[in-house]
């Protein structure tokens, strides 16, 4: 189902794991790159289409990229998005890839309603947000990396974090306490883009929509 690109189109995707569960879909709507990120070391990517390009950059970053308009389209984590607030962005298609569950974890023995509660973790907005909306105080300390950590050392009483298997908590002897969020991988669009290039990105999101259907 190959798409008529009638404006000249930018594609934020990350490394890893999105970038590799998206090009399928994308290959469905007659564009794929022409060089493998993972051997080039270009942040810009042609594809089979000559009007559309591919920017790689930091999973994180998608969604700011798209806002301010260095992108028409991007592909972003729910969880990337709940922490960077929407602003400036559509969410038109969950592409139900890269699932997993965000939830408070730690001891077994830990009192998540407790009145005064210490949480480690990157996702310090949806944290804040998750806890303030039941009313609850809590002071948030943020991590970059090696979340379970906290809890072992006293840092915090629990982490917000994304599980997957749980294989990780399990070898540091925690466990999943409340699920917050389910998260996949969604398409944003800039809302100029939406407007100014109406045509192209519908056919896309049409094509791309076609394409979760299939999977």
């Amino acid at each position: 189902m190959a798409v008529e690109i009638e404006s000249p189109l930018t594609i934020a995707l990350s490394k890893g794991r999105i970038f590799k569960d998206t090009l399928p879909l994308l290959k469905h709507a007659g564009i794929e790159p022409l060089d493998d990120p993972e051997t080039s070391r270009k942040l810009i990517l042609d594809t089979t289409h000559p009007s559309v390009k591919f920017v790689l950059i930091r999973a994180t970053d998608v969604p700011t990229y798209v806002q301010w308009g260095a992108a028409d389209i991007g592909v972003a984590g729910k969880d990337v998005l709940m922490e960077h607030g929407g602003e400036g962005l559509y969410e038109p298609l969950d592409l139900k890839i890269a699932k997993c569950r965000m939830m408070v974890a730690g001891h077994a023995d830990a009192d998540i309603g407790a009145r005064r509660l210490r949480i480690a973790t990157k996702y310090v907005n949806t944290a804040r947000a998750f806890f303030a909306a039941r009313g609850q105080q809590v002071e948030v300390i943020k991590l970059y990396g090696s979340m379970e950590l906290a809890p072992l050392v006293g840092l915090s009483e629990v982490i917000v974090d994304l599980v997957e298997s749980g294989n990780t908590l399990k070898a540091n002897g925690l466990v999943p306490l409340e699920h917050m969020h389910d998260i996949s991988s969604r398409l944003v669009v800039n809302k100029a883009s939406w407007k100014m290039k109406h045509a192209t990105v519908h056919a896309l999101v049409d094509a791309l929509r076609d394409a979760v259907g299939r999977h």
